[in-house]
């Protein structure tokens, strides 16, 4: 007796098929998963390669540098660690730049904002040829800085410009506007003012017109006037918009050098006055790199002013904080008192 079926079981099993291996996926699959995941990264960097470029690398270079005695021919000296940026704050024309810095600061930043924002509501209100409006109140933006301080130091000359002309008309004598250092401050405050309100009122302008035009009407039908309607609707919708403009103003305000430089370069050599009266903090930058020669020095100003510009920048976010902070709760406390005015008519 023969057994036969564990042959036959074998044969049977040898026989059948094998499960199916998956498919291999071509090579070009690979390249395109890989540039789906790659690409984006490729087409990014190079603002990032840029920026360390042009960006970091100076700014890493400016910390090396002021760590060092550098001369501006010489090059590169002793190792003086925090030496320089304790020469730089002992000396007194230092703090006096600062203090020329945000006097023009403030008296440019303020009536910059107020006269923006009330450019803006102007164009806002839906005048005629609003394109043409528009275009004029960049235009001084479009001159360049140069060409705007020399005509404004023309206007403020001290002997026969515009200013003291117009003044002399309504009885008042001659101002000292480029030897005295608050008629100076509000020179030059008055030249940036002439350049950047239109550019801010445009940007806010843009934010205005986001507005929903549903509330102005809903507040006029409560009874609300042009001012209510400003000051209850318009600033709390564009406040992220306004908090831009402040933070971009105060960068621009704090690295004032164009306006300083070219208001009295004729006599004063370009230095911010004979007696450093409106000498900013970026001008004393460039007396030290370029007139004494001192880079170490240099950079270490700068490493101060950029210290100053991130201390006021936080200022402002702190304060927008309180502000945005300061609204949520008087909207979460309107909230909570409708729930419950609802509640008791309920019951």
């Amino acid at each position: 007796m023969t057994l036969t079926a564990p042959r036959a079981d074998a044969q049977s099993a040898a026989s059948a098929p094998l499960p199916d291996s998956p498919p291999k996926r071509p090579w070009r699959h690979g390249i395109s998963r890989f540039d789906q995941h790659a690409s984006p990264y490729f087409y990014i960097s190079p603002f990032f390669l840029l920026f360390g470029l042009v960006g970091l690398f100076p700014l890493l270079y400016t910390v090396w540098v002021a760590v060092h005695e550098w001369d501006l021919l010489k090059g590169e000296g002793d190792f003086v660690g925090l030496g320089n940026f304790g020469e730089v704050l002992a000396d007194a024309m230092f703090w006096n730049s600062i203090f020329n810095t945000v006097s023009i600061f403030l008296l440019s930043a303020i009536p910059q904002l107020a006269v923006a924002l009330f450019i803006a509501y102007l164009l806002d209100r839906g005048l005629r040829t609003p394109t043409f409006w528009r275009m004029s109140v960049l235009i001084p933006f479009v001159v360049t800085p140069v060409a705007v301080a020399i005509i404004f130091s023309s206007i403020f000359n001290e002997a026969d410009g515009l200013a003291n002309n117009l003044l002399n008309l309504v009885g008042i004598a001659d101002q000292q506007w480029k030897t005295d250092t608050a008629l100076s401050h509000i020179a030059i405050a008055v030249m940036v003012n002439f350049r950047w309100t239109g550019y801010n009122a445009l940007i806010l302008l843009a934010a205005m017109q986001s507005v929903p035009r549903d509330l102005y009407e809903s507040a006029a039908l409560d009874g609300a006037g042009s001012a209510r309607r400003f000051f209850s609707i318009t600033i709390p919708t564009i406040r992220p918009t306004l908090i831009f403009v402040i933070i971009t103003s105060t960068i621009g305000g704090l690295q004032i050098f164009a306006e300083p430089r070219l208001f009295d370069v004729s006599t004063a050599g370009g230095i911010g006055g004979s007696d450093r009266q409106f000498q900013t903090t970026v001008l004393f930058l460039w007396e030290l790199a370029f007139f004494r020669l001192d880079l170490g020095k240099a950079s270490a100003v700068a490493i101060l002013l950029f210290l100053l510009i991130v201390a006021f920048g936080l200022i402002n976010f702190l304060i927008s904080r309180r502000i945005s902070t300061g609204d949520d709760r008087r909207n979460r406390a309107a909230r909570r008192r409708d729930r419950s005015t609802l509640t008791e008519d309920a019951r």
